[in-house]
């Protein structure tokens, strides 16, 4: 075995150092850069995902108002007399269910009963239309209880 010079001995040192530096772990401006790039990627998306749900919200809202109008038209010119609620829907079987109003996440909708005929058959009024009981504003800037 041949004698190690102390250049190599230094060599040696400077690469055992080395390797035990990099394997300490993450430095703070690194740890910082990974947070900052977290917080932006969030800012960005946060916005995008709460305008997304709201978005779905007043899809899911169209189409549960437009289910009971039609089934208020169907009741209405079926039985010649306007339902007296949403219940007389559900039991003459036009709905399964009354749905929930996608805004309150309840089925307290507002109905609107009118002394109005839908049709020259019909004989007795009663209700003609429903509205969302939320009185939040929607996307377009318009009450959702004007829908």
């Amino acid at each position: 075995m041949r004698p190690v010079s102390k250049r190599e001995k230094i060599h040696l040192r400077l690469a055992r150092d080395r390797s035990s530096r990099d394997s300490r772990g993450f430095t703070l401006l690194e740890l910082i850069v990974v947070i900052s790039i977290i917080a932006i990627m969030l800012a960005i998306t946060i916005p995008i995902y709460s305008r997304s749900l709201v978005s779905a919200r007043e899809r899911a809202l169209r189409a549960d108002l437009n289910l009971l109008r039609n089934a208020i038209w169907d009741y209405t010119f079926d039985k010649q007399k306007a339902p007296t609620g949403l219940d007389d829907l559900r039991s003459a079987g036009y709905i399964t269910k009354i749905p929930d109003d996608p805004m309150t996440h309840e089925p307290n909708w507002e109905v609107v009963e009118d002394e109005y005929l839908l049709s020259p058959e019909q004989q007795d009024p009663g209700l003609i239309d429903v509205h969302s009981a939320s009185n939040a504003v929607s996307s377009d800037g318009t009450a959702y209880s004007t829908w």
